[in-house]
């Protein structure tokens, strides 16, 4: 019997919750520290239109929503994963740096809040373990006000170039062997590059953005090892324009 999309989402959040005690550590090695950058470019791009509400979703450990937090003080910054002890150390963290942030259970398919909750969403590198893309962005799309923005930051397949090669070559032959000394979950470690491979180019995720509704970009950063996806929710004024344009056309 094949894997449905349900019995994927409960296996990658088990694999998750197993390996959250190790999770900051293997970022920081993994990355070489890189990926703070990564994040500082997605939190620059969501604080653009200087939102009021923001929902940093598949939070993990919480890296994106404090980094949040601390350049946006006076915005009100939810947390939501669907890994109970990535939650619990988010909440840690939050506590440590003295930031008050809320940091909850919450299934990216079906979100916990109504329409037109938050003036900008967060995605860093959750983007790929949720079962349903196109799914998720309609959701995403529903709970983002008017003039809001979406930011997606994540692996897509390794370039095909020479840094691609050498990266690849990492990716699926160095990593999962650290991964999986450190953390004592090596499947985990693998599944991170099978799903990288599995992953859309960035163009085909800007259309699946666009199917959905969104305005779009993205930026290739660090050679084109991340994409940061930008997705601007339109206003009715927008809208209008748009089918005005197209009228006349």
């Amino acid at each position: 019997m094949s894997e449905t999309p349900q019995d994927r989402a409960q296996k990658v959040r088990e694999m998750f919750s197993q390996i959250a005690p190790r999770y900051d550590l293997l970022n920081r090695i993994l990355s070489a520290g890189v990926d703070r950058r990564w994040r500082a470019a997605a939190v620059a791009a969501a604080l653009e239109r200087r939102p009021h509400r923001i929902l940093d979703l598949a939070t993990g450990t919480g890296d994106l929503a404090l980094l949040l937090k601390q350049q946006a003080p006076q915005a009100e910054v939810v947390g939501a994963d669907f890994a109970p002890p990535m939650l619990e150390r988010a909440r840690s963290k939050a506590q440590k740096a003295g930031l008050s942030i809320p940091f909850m259970e919450a299934d990216a398919l079906a979100l916990p809040f109504p329409e037109a909750s938050f003036e900008a969403i967060t995605i860093a590198f959750g983007f790929r373990n949720f079962a349903d893309y196109s799914g998720a962005l309609r959701e995403l799309y529903r709970v983002l006000v008017e003039g809001g923005r979406l930011v997606i930051l994540e692996f897509p397949p390794p370039p095909r170039s020479s840094l691609g090669l050498l990266y690849r070559f990492y990716f699926t032959q160095v990593l999962p062997l650290i991964g999986g000394l450190i953390s004592g979950k090596p499947s985990a470690y693998r599944y991170l590059p099978d799903s990288v491979e599995r992953f859309p180019e960035p163009e085909v995720l800007d259309t699946m953005m666009r199917s959905a509704g969104f305005r779009t970009r993205h930026t290739l950063l660090t050679g084109g090892i991340v994409a940061l996806h930008l997705g601007d929710k339109p206003t009715a004024e927008e809208r209008l324009s748009v089918l005005r344009t197209g009228e006349s056309a």
